[in-house]
This record gives structure tokens, sequence and C-alpha cells, in this order.
């Protein structure tokens, strides 16, 4: 169900020596970096991004789910806005991702980033 999770750090380098560390035995590894660095086994699903410098700005978690095809991801983005959520990005091709990465981002009533994400071509 879960394709992928983010959280804020305030301090990326300390985070990173952290999770490089309790990760390893558990065979995670960095696999993608600079910026936000992404960790995983195989690929990268566990990312840690620098939050926002302003003192005080809370954290945003960002959870990707996993969708079937690309009609559940629209039926996602649909869904959110009925329930009155703020739309982040609509659904599209993210081709800086990989060239069939097809996702929506909303917020959720907390505002945490949710995002459905189908990896398959149309």
């Amino acid at each position: 169900m879960l394709d992928h999770f983010s959280v804020m750090v305030r301090d990326l380098a300390t985070s990173a020596a952290f999770y490089d560390a309790v990760l390893a035995p558990l065979g995670g590894r960095r696999l993608m970096e600079p910026g936000p660095i992404g960790y995983g086994v195989d690929r990268p699903d566990f990312w840690l991004v620098p939050a926002a410098p302003e003192a005080g700005a809370p954290l945003e978690a960002h959870i990707a789910f996993t969708a079937p095809d690309r009609a559940a991801v629209r039926a996602f983005h649909d869904a959110a806005l009925a329930a009155g959520a703020e739309v982040l990005h609509a659904p599209r091709v993210w081709p800086e991702y990989h060239p069939t990465y097809y996702g929506a981002f909303v917020r959720d009533p907390d505002g945490n980033n949710v995002e459905a994400v189908c990896h398959r071509p149309e």
C-alpha cells in the first residue's frame, strides 16, 4: 500500500548520519542524493527532506500510496477534492522521477503531503 515516505529534518547531515547507522543493519542504504536523501534496499522508499529554515516551521510528512493504475490516481484526486483537500499537484506524469511516474499530491487535514502514484505506463 505504501510506495514511499518522507520526513522533514532540521539538520540533514545529522539525520543522514543517524539513518545511515540505523538502517544499515536492516539492509537499507543511501541510494539517491544530494538534496533530499533517498534510502532503500532496491529503490529509494524512505526520504529525508531538508526543512524550511524558518524557526518553528511545522515539519510535514510526505506519504505516497501505491495506485494500481492511472485511473486510480485520478479517482484519489477526485475523492480528495470532494473531501475538501488542498490540491498541491493535479494528476500528471513526473518525468523527473522516471518516465512513467504518474502522481497526484494533496494536503490532508493536518497539512501533510499525501500522494497517490502509479509507476506503470498508460
